[in-house]
């Protein structure tokens, strides 16, 4: 049986944790869920201005103290995977943010699938993308 690895964006995280069911099959199903410190940091700020801070970052916490989760690092290979999606985009006249285009580049990197609410990761076809409506 295929081992299902993922890259939990922003988005979907956000979206897992107000609850939408779309992501809980998803995310049962996965074997391992992944971050990145892009994710992380993203996750982190929009704690500090919200209003349930400490719950969420609570919540982000017992999230990755489970086995199947974790945060993988970004490196110079994956500098080298950044370069070659922000090179296509350009090329295309298809530009997505900057933090997008590393989540993307570590997707590359590891053979991870992009479990995303954001549908301009479709624009990325070196990519694995599990697109969920907002």
């Amino acid at each position: 049986m295929e081992r299902l690895s993922i890259i939990l964006d922003t988005s979907a995280y956000s979206g897992f944790l107000r609850g939408q069911a779309e992501l809980k099959p998803i995310l049962a199903k996965a074997d391992r869920i992944l971050l990145n410190p892009i994710i992380l940091g993203e996750l982190l700020a929009g704690f500090a201005m919200g209003k349930n801070g400490p719950a969420n970052r609570a919540y982000l916490e017992r999230f990755l103290a489970s086995s199947r989760t974790g945060i993988v690092a970004i490196d110079g290979e994956t500098s080298e995977r950044y370069a070659a999606i922000i090179l296509y985009l350009r090329l295309q006249g298809t530009p997505i943010p900057t933090n997008d285009i590393w989540i993307a580049a570590t997707a590359m990197q590891f053979g991870l699938k992009v479990v995303t609410r954001d549908a301009h990761f479709l624009k990325i076809p070196q990519i694995l993308v599990e697109f969920i409506t907002p």
